[in-house]
């Protein structure tokens, strides 16, 4: 009963999607609909997932950090992944959730300097925090203020004066007397003089006229005439006059009239009070966000006082009893009963009725997690076609703390097995959509149905600054080096002042001659030619003189070929045509197109000793040529290709030649 009962103040988990993590949410209020269902308006607190690569770069320097001032004990790399999805940011954003999607209670927590990290893996459903993340601003800050320690901030006590010696030190420079309680005066005196006062401070704000405008009736202005701003003008009166009583009631009123004193609840409007009291509703009593999104135009100093101030007037007592009455009618706790509705990720075993994940799924797959094989209940992971799965255990953890309990190359951890490909090619969905733990032969099939076409529009001014700011966009050093940040704000900058001093002439354009259309069939005709497609599983003969062929106009593009080196034939990859290959005498047929479904596994080309002479041959020049362009054929000059003396092949029982087909066989 007491674990299903929710509080104000609780830390709750929500679930937004039957996939996705649970979502850690702080209830500050339990509102109740029109329609009788329960509503909470939350505290958002966000994941390492949820927050950007350059964030999260931030928040492990903050953690190394904490570990050297802290002297934290020494963590293994699978207990250092795991306190990453033990870590929370806190925000200021707000939100308002159903409550009957609340899963259960947590524990978040402050980190300490006296906390030992690993003890939050050893709890469960803990996590910690110590950073604040702005959703708008897109900033992480310290939560907790800094404690200034050392000779910088603390104060140097002299040493202590001996009997009967004098204190040399200028007493004016360390400081300054503002009342001395020895006077001659009496109390009473003392307060005649602040009525007295008082009545010069009440005229001086009839005779002001923006005054008279704000505290319209007598009493509003005795009322502020008699706050402490205008008892301290008194007091000071008196120090600076000796105590004389003629003297100070004389300064009290100069020659050109009574002297008005008034502090920040005088100076502050209406409509600035009511900015206050919005912030303060918003923020609490955080001044340096109420000055920096409210009140700019106001000191920080101004602002403190202010508060203190307002928190001795009505309208302070007036809001504190009406937030008291809000809280009495508004909800304390609510019971939610314990959700126990099947996932729709589950995948259902064969002899039962099957899911929505279920049908279709391979056996003998294991845990993406921890790798078992064996489990009460498997939960369908990642992208579909993937076909990944966890454990209950590992699932449970998924869902609570937004990650796997190993780490994986997503999260920069090296794995024993060899594989010889990376992932810094994909984009940011694709990788991870990929499991960590995918071949390379299933990886290209994934690949291919992951992948999508973007478009990238860009807008008049963008095409403008491209031609008038071409000595700072520097188009083709941005082309070579696509991965060089440009800084387009600066760009833009510019044009939009270069701009109007442009010159009004059009600018020239080269037209481009296009052949017809009839002229580009026949030549793909000509080209590739058409034939039925060979059924599946029966061997595909591929011509290597086709593949060498540029098909220019067809716009597909191929590997350039290499021209014969000193009599020694290249094949399109580079690499010297071995003896020993399978041929046919089979006639020449177009390569079949493969399905993106059935796409084998990626190509790779690996440089010979002959392909690394042939490139250290080419002039700079020749090499920039054949990178802008690798669909054309590359010319080499027969004795710049001389560098080593031609190395006769062996005799081969299957004679190499490129004038037959040779067959693959599936």
């Amino acid at each position: 009963m007491a674990a299903n009962m929710y509080r104000v103040g609780d830390y709750v988990y929500f679930e937004n999607s039957s996939s996705n993590p649970y979502l850690v949410r702080r209830i500050e209020e339990l509102n109740k609909t029109a329609n009788g269902n329960v509503e909470a308006k939350v505290v958002c607190l966000f994941r390492r997932r949820d927050i950007s690569s350059s964030l999260n770069s931030l928040a492990d320097s903050n953690a190394r950090e904490f570990e050297e001032d802290s002297k934290q004990p020494g963590v293994s790399d699978q207990q250092r992944h795991q306190l990453k999805h033990r870590e929370l940011f806190l925000s200021r954003q707000f939100e308002s959730l159903p409550a009957t999607h609340i899963r259960g209670k947590c524990s978040v927590t402050l980190l300490n300097e006296t906390d030992i990290l690993s003890q939050y893996l050893e709890k469960e459903d803990c996590f910690f925090y110590s950073l604040v993340f702005d959703p708008m601003q897109k900033t992480l800050l310290a939560d907790q203020g800094e404690i200034r320690v050392g000779c910088k901030y603390q104060a140097e006590i002299p040493d202590r004066l001996a009997e009967g010696e004098s204190d040399n030190r200028n007493q004016q420079k360390m400081e300054m007397k503002v009342w001395d309680p020895d006077n001659p005066l009496t109390d009473r005196q003392i307060d005649q003089f602040l009525v007295v006062a008082r009545a010069v401070g009440t005229f001086a704000r009839a005779l002001d006229c923006s005054s008279s405008i704000r505290q319209p009736s007598l009493h509003m202005s005795a009322a502020a005439a008699s706050r402490d701003i205008t008892l301290f003008h008194a007091m000071d009166t008196l120090q600076r006059n000796g105590y004389d009583l003629a003297k100070a009631m004389s300064t009290l009123v100069p020659q050109g009239g009574p002297v008005l004193c008034r502090d920040e609840m005088e100076e502050w409007s209406a409509s600035e009070a009511m900015l206050f009291e919005e912030a303060l509703e918003k923020y609490g009593k955080d001044f340096n966000d109420i000055r920096q999104d409210f009140l700019p135009w106001k000191s920080l100093a101004s602002i403190v006082q202010f508060y203190y101030m307002w928190k001795t007037t009505d309208r302070y007592i007036q809001q504190k009893r009406l937030k008291a009455a809000e809280a009495d009618s508004k909800l304390k706790q609510v019971y939610i009963p314990t959700y126990t509705k099947p996932n729709p990720n589950q995948i259902i075993s064969v002899g039962s009725k099957p899911g929505m994940n279920g049908a279709g799924f391979q056996k003998g797959l294991t845990c993406e997690s921890c790798h078992t094989t064996q489990s009460a209940q498997w939960y369908a992971w990642g992208p579909p076609n993937m076909q990944c799965r966890l454990c209950a255990s590992c699932w449970i953890y998924w869902k609570k703390y937004g990650g796997l309990k190993t780490p994986t190359q997503l999260e920069g951890a090296a794995r024993g097995t060899t594989e010889p490909h990376s992932r810094g090619h994909l984009s940011r969905p694709e990788a991870q959509s990929l499991s960590p733990y995918t071949t390379s032969a299933n990886r290209a099939k994934l690949l291919a149905k992951n992948r999508q076409t973007f478009l990238l529009q860009t807008t008049k001014l963008t095409r403008l600054a491209r031609r008038m700011c071409r000595d700072l966009l520097q188009p083709r050093r941005a082309a070579r080096r696509p991965y060089a940040p440009i800084n387009a704000n600066a760009i833009k900058a510019e044009c939009s002042i270069r701009l109007p001093k442009a010159a009004k002439t059009p600018l020239k354009i080269h037209p481009l001659v296009r052949l017809p259309l009839a002229t580009i069939v026949k030549d793909l005709v000509a080209q590739a030619p058409l034939k039925p497609k060979t059924p599946r599983g029966t061997k595909t003969p591929i011509n290597r003189n086709q593949l060498t062929q540029n098909r220019g106009l067809g716009g597909i593009m191929v590997k350039r070929a290499y021209e014969t080196m000193a009599g020694v034939p290249f094949s399109a990859n580079g690499r010297p045509l071995a003896s020993g290959i399978r041929s046919s005498s089979q006639p020449a047929v177009k390569r079949q197109k493969l399905n993106p479904a059935d796409a084998p596994n990626p190509v790779v080309f690996v440089a010979t000793k002959d392909t690394r002479a042939l490139r250290k041959a080419l002039t700079h020049l020749e090499m920039r040529r054949a990178a802008r362009r690798p669909n054309l054929p590359l010319k080499v000059k027969p004795p710049l290709m001389a560098v080593r003396p031609a190395v006769p092949l062996p005799p081969s029982s299957h004679p190499a030649s490129t004038n037959e087909p040779i067959v693959l066989e599936d």
